[in-house]
């Protein structure tokens, strides 16, 4: 597979946010490095969860129209350097998560394990799922895993530890 090209990142806005504003031109790991772009934009996020949702809701929409336009302009679908999908899913694990760096951290982590694990039913979906939707779907169902397991890790913390997210 062709390696993307700052030409390719800059020949269209569409081809610029797939491709993590060049976070995904990473020549090794470029799913990890996508993700670790998305890091600043969980502190950006607003702390109201019905707002945090819409917003995620919104970016979905816009990842799988900019997904599907950037894979068509590089001619492969689900290129490694498109990395929106990473954004997304890593901005939905996040979800009700402490802002601290260790649960930042933790859900990083957690993240790119669903991701680049895919249990079922996320490889199920990255294999049968195309187009747009199919880059951003496994990346979606990643997030919400991790998200999970990250709201059982705080739960499991404060009943067993009495530890509050605020404390680490």
């Amino acid at each position: 597979m062709d390696r993307v090209t700052s030409k390719q990142l800059l020949a269209s806005p569409a081809n610029f946010l797939a491709l993590g504003a060049g976070s995904g031109l990473a020549p090794k790991a470029p799913g990890t490095f996508g993700t670790l772009a998305a890091v600043p934009m969980v502190f950006l996020m607003p702390s109201n969860l019905a707002v945090y949702c819409v917003i995620i809701l919104v970016l979905f929409a816009l990842g799988v129209w900019l997904c599907d336009t950037c894979a068509n302009n590089l001619g492969v679908h689900d290129h490694p350097a498109i990395v929106f999908d990473e954004w997304v899913g890593y901005l939905i694990t996040m979800i009700a998560a402490p802002r601290s760096l260790w649960f930042v951290a933790l859900g990083f982590v957690l993240f790119r394990l669903f991701d680049v694990l895919k249990p079922w039913p996320i490889g199920v979906a990255d294999k049968r799922v195309s187009g747009g939707l199919g880059i951003m779907v496994d990346d979606v169902i990643a997030g919400i895993f991790a998200a999970i397991t990250l709201q059982l890790i705080i739960v499991f913390l404060q009943s067993w530890f009495g530890v509050l997210p605020g404390e680490l």
